[in-house]
């Protein structure tokens, strides 16, 4: 691919239907997101089934749009890039099938990405002096991993969860306080009334694992506090609730981020996902940098959010390294971050 080439990214891994082009990897040309927030918000979570049923029908539209807003057509894009996992199966075989679909159709280079390594990009796109080798803290609702970028599409994965992840944690924790979906934004705008050292919640270790993470036993410990205090008949100001469970949430994130700055000696930190536009997170990881002499980048909060500019953005530089996915390919809701995935070539 040339220097300036332009890549549609499409990205349905869960509840945004979301299309973008991208030129050179860095600049974003337009991006659409078609968000269901409100359908689901009746269930309190993500349906899959309607999930599925909504990007069927709003893909096509969403892919339109995107093109229009760019000033371009499928006959001027270099390749397009589709999200193949993880996430909801249905869900990603909808923006899979579509993007094979245009490539086929169109002749154009198809390109699998890994939503977590898309996550990543989107610092990238919003920081044009960022470059490898960077540590790398993918933090959402359905993720927490912590990887050493040493190239693209190069990545070690130093540490992940072992059980929930950080925003599913926000979002289960939320539900029980009584807060609307998404859970996460409101237990931040709940915490900001709170006293974060009121109520001590634990900070999981994880043995012989000092890099993975672990959020079950907090959310737990938070919901069995909730609950023994409502038995009691005991008043609860749940903004301390809040703010202790993500005072102790952001402790744990920000101390394997230290910890893995002192074991592989990189001094520049990206953190993407969701949870990455939390405000306590970002101060706790700014007062770590002035500490430890690191540099840590965040994207922009239209960034931290499922996009597909951030799936455009990877695959460029995937196909720039020569790799080309096979029409054959299919969605991998469980699908780890690799150096590789579903490539021909």
């Amino acid at each position: 691919m040339r220097e300036d080439g332009v890549v549609l990214g499409i990205e349905t891994s869960c509840d945004e239907t979301a299309a973008a082009v991208v030129r050179g990897g860095r600049e974003i040309l337009s991006s659409v997101v078609a968000s269901q927030i409100e359908v689901h918000r009746r269930y309190g979570g993500v349906v899959p089934e309607i999930a599925s049923r909504r990007h069927v029908e709003a893909i096509i539209p969403v892919i339109d749009e995107a093109l229009a807003q760019a000033g371009t057509d499928l006959a001027e894009i270099d390749a397009v890039a589709a999200t193949h996992g993880p996430g909801l199966v249905g869900a990603l075989l909808v923006g899979l099938s579509a993007a094979k679909g245009i490539s086929y159709a169109a002749g154009k280079p198809l390109i699998c990405v890994n939503h977590i390594e898309g996550h990543i990009y989107a610092n990238f796109l919003a920081h044009p002096q960022l470059s490898p080798p960077v540590l790398c803290l993918t933090v959402s609702g359905g993720h927490t991993e912590l990887i050493a970028m040493r190239d693209h599409g190069r990545y070690e994965v130093l540490g992940r969860t072992r059980d929930d992840a950080a925003g599913e944690a926000f979002d289960k924790v939320a539900r029980v306080i009584g807060l609307p979906y998404p859970g996460g934004p409101a237990l931040e705008q709940l915490a900001k009334s709170g006293d974060p050292n009121l109520i001590s919640f634990p900070r999981a270790e994880v043995e012989g694992s000092p890099l993975d993470f672990s959020f079950s036993g907090l959310k737990t410990a938070v919901i069995n506090y909730i609950h023994t205090a409502e038995q009691r008949g005991e008043d609860l100001d749940y903004a301390d609730v809040a703010a202790g469970f993500q005072k102790a949430a952001v402790d744990e994130l920000v101390s394997r981020v230290d910890r893995a700055v002192d074991f592989t000696g990189m001094s520049v930190v990206a953190v993407s996902g969701g949870v990455a536009a939390n405000q306590a997170l970002r101060r706790a990881l700014t007062a770590l940098a002035g500490k430890s002499n690191i540099e840590v980048y965040y994207p922009p909060l239209n960034l931290c959010t499922d996009n597909a500019a951030m799936i455009a953005s990877a695959g460029y530089y995937r196909h720039v390294a020569g790799e080309v996915s096979s029409l054959s390919a299919n969605a991998e809701p469980g699908a780890l971050l690799s150096s590789l995935a579903c490539f021909d070539g």
